[in-house]
């Protein structure tokens, strides 16, 4: 199985959103290498970083139902390795 490291960022600005954003990341724990979470309290909005290393297409599925979520943001970044 190939797999790939990225990076996701993600910033959740609606925090009713927040325990599913938990259960997606949950349930690929076995894939994330890492994560940091910062609350920016002045702002009202958390900022995550998640490190992976996992398959193409399920970066992209973890990425995807991320974006479903009301009021969260995400972007991917990979690595060429």
């Amino acid at each position: 199985m190939d797999t790939r490291i990225a990076v996701m960022s993600i910033i959740v600005e609606n925090t009713d959103s927040a325990a599913a954003l938990n259960d997606i990341l949950h349930d690929y724990a076995d894939f994330i290498i890492g994560r940091m979470g910062i609350p920016y309290r002045q702002r009202r909005v958390n900022i995550i970083s998640v490190a992976l290393d996992a398959p193409q297409a399920t970066i992209s599925a973890i990425s995807g139902k991320i974006g479903n979520l009301e009021g969260v943001k995400v972007k991917t970044a990979f690595s060429d390795l």
